[in-house]
């Protein structure tokens, strides 16, 4: 494990770009390192660590994936998502802890989003008893990035979205001048419309909504 966190060191800095790493930061707000390397180039060299037969045990693959948010350049944090997509069939009932680490530790839209439109939401599919008390916790945490998570994990669920859930959700936040909450509540409801527009209609119309939500909500009417 040791081993793979330092080759990936050498080729992500063989492959630096600092007018890219510039660009990268300010568009993150500068609150990220980056080496500089465009999404493509980075999936290229990611590859070869990521075929099944080299992947490590679910056991060292948790603690590379952590080892890897501890990194200063935010490409690893990206690699380390990758790597946890890989064990998504393998998820275990305490990998939600994991997830929630992740999600308050470096926290901006670029990760969280990911967390929760993938990992958490492979995990609630694969152990449903945990939802209402565990997003019901993200929601009165009063953390946003906490709360967005449990407003988008889901995002993909369509006909599988829990409706009752989602509106407590949205409910309880609505409120919330946050821009990330905001934004993630019109982004939900925008996605569950290509599912159910008149409901999301019908919810817009019905609930006091900042104009973000609703603006992104009704996007594409």
């Amino acid at each position: 494990m040791k081993d793979l966190l330092e080759d990936l060191k050498v080729q992500f800095a063989d492959h630096a770009d600092n007018h890219i790493a510039q660009g990268q930061s300010a568009y993150m707000k500068n609150k990220f390192d980056f080496f500089g390397i465009k999404n493509p180039i980075r999936k290229n060299i990611q590859q070869p660590y990521l075929l099944k037969e080299n992947l490590p045990v679910k056991k060292e693959a948790d603690k590379l994936i952590q080892n890897c948010w501890k990194q200063p350049q935010r490409e690893f944090q990206y690699f380390a998502l990758d790597l946890a997509k890989k064990y998504i069939k393998h998820q275990e009932i305490s990998d939600l802890k994991l997830f929630e680490k992740l999600i308050l530790q470096k926290s901006w839209w670029d990760t969280v989003d990911t967390i929760a439109s993938h990992l958490v939401a492979a995990y609630f599919k694969k152990f449903p008893e945990t939802i209402y008390t565990q997003t019901e916790e993200w929601i009165k945490s009063g953390n946003i990035w906490l709360q967005r998570s449990a407003i988008l994990f889901q995002l993909k669920y369509k006909k599988a979205t829990d409706l009752k859930l989602l509106e407590s959700h949205i409910q309880q936040t609505a409120a919330s001048k946050e821009f990330f909450i905001q934004k993630a509540i019109g982004w939900i409801l925008r996605e569950y419309a290509y599912t159910d527009k008149n409901w999301v209609l019908k919810f817009v119309e019905n609930n006091d909504l900042s104009s973000l939500s609703k603006r992104e909500a009704l996007k594409h009417f």
